[in-house]
């Protein structure tokens, strides 16, 4: 276990679209350090060397993994590559951090726990988006009681906005807007409400020159007895549409709660309505497309260096991630039989 205030010293794998913007919310944090970088594209990691002052660059993570004395490794690479880096880490009892979705598979995401705790390593997933401002804002109306206990929801997320711009690979996955964006709606939907007892799926493809699903309609039931809705889109025009923001409608016994455009949050109960705004902070490196998901990762960082220090005890831990790769996978298993799946297990 790390000493509290120590320096955290850090490598990154993986040196495409996220990296540029991992790297430096890790800076935002004090008495932090970054080694060096690894990615198998020379030019690319070079160029994210350069950028960000870092003095060493690899192209094998192998190597990196021989060399260094890391005190954590952050995955930033593709999804099919997760299994093989994070067993590599452990086998060099190094801690790891690893980008989300957890693995391209929930066998392999076992695994992945299975063989850090073996090794007796924190294993922690990075997954941001319940640390957006307005989201923890909306969960500290939930956890103040002031609207009773929530017994419907709603989650949305439907834009126009062109990811596969950026990340021209989605375009290729069999698999996609459930593993890609719905596993930060599912993890959200637990952060709010719980565990999940049943989850109904309908997916659904609009984009002609995509390999995957790029709608879907996600029905949970969960745990403390809340229905919550999850509707995903890359393929929605609407009016109130603003990327990369979420919108949550939540009734409850005494009243409800609404995040909308612009980070505002609405409050009704008997006394009224309230209306209250959270913007994210602002930092001068991240995309002004995606600068609220970006703001985010800086807390997510936070969290994740506190949970180094405090024996593993962070939020999104494998261990944790592992249950929201459990509703990504029933999810699709219900798209597929058209029918409603039951949660059984929890976690690993």
């Amino acid at each position: 276990m790390r000493k509290l205030g120590q320096e955290l010293r850090v490598a990154i794998l993986g040196c495409g679209f996220w990296s540029r913007f991992q790297i430096p919310a890790w800076l935002e944090l004090p008495n932090v350090r970054c080694l060096a970088v690894c990615d198998r594209n020379a030019e690319r990691a070079e160029a994210t060397a350069r950028r960000f002052k870092i003095p060493r660059v690899y192209h094998d993570a192998s190597d990196l993994m021989a060399d260094e004395e890391a005190d954590v490794v952050d995955i930033i690479t593709s999804p099919n590559t997760h299994r093989d880096l994070v067993v590599l880490a452990a086998s060099h009892r190094t801690p790891v951090i690893c980008q989300k979705p957890m693995a391209s598979d929930y066998t392999a995401a076992k695994e992945m726990v299975r063989v850090c705790r073996d090794a007796g390593i924190p294993f922690f997933v990075h997954e941001n988006w319940r640390w957006q401002r307005p989201i923890r804002e909306l969960k500290c109306v939930l956890e103040s009681g002031e609207i009773g206990r929530p017994f419907r929801a709603r989650i949305d997320f439907n834009t126009s906005f062109p990811v596969f711009k950026n990340q021209p690979f989605l375009r290729e996955l069999d698999e996609l807007i459930v593993m890609d964006l719905g596993t930060h709606l599912l993890d959200a939907a637990r952060f709010l409400f719980g565990e999940a007892q049943s989850v109904y799926c309908l997916t659904d493809r609009i984009h002609p020159d995509i390999r995957g699903e790029d709608v879907a309609t996600i029905l949970l039931r969960m745990g403390n007895e809340i229905s919550v809705a999850c509707n995903l889109s890359f393929a929605s025009r609407t009016e109130t549409e603003k990327f990369p923001e979420t919108y949550f409608f939540i009734e409850a016994e005494r009243g409800s709660v609404m995040l909308g455009r612009d980070f505002w949050i609405r409050v009704t109960s008997e006394n009224g309505t309230r209306v209250s705004r959270f913007p994210p902070p602002v930092y001068s490196w991240a995309d002004p497309n995606y600068a609220l998901v970006q703001s985010s990762i800086v807390e997510c960082h936070r969290n994740l260096r506190q949970g180094l220090e405090q024996e593993g005890k962070a939020e999104t831990t494998g261990e944790d991630n592992l249950r929201t790769m459990e509703l990504v996978v029933a999810s699709y298993r219900s798209a597929k039989i058209g029918n409603t799946v039951r949660i059984e297990t929890k976690g690993n």
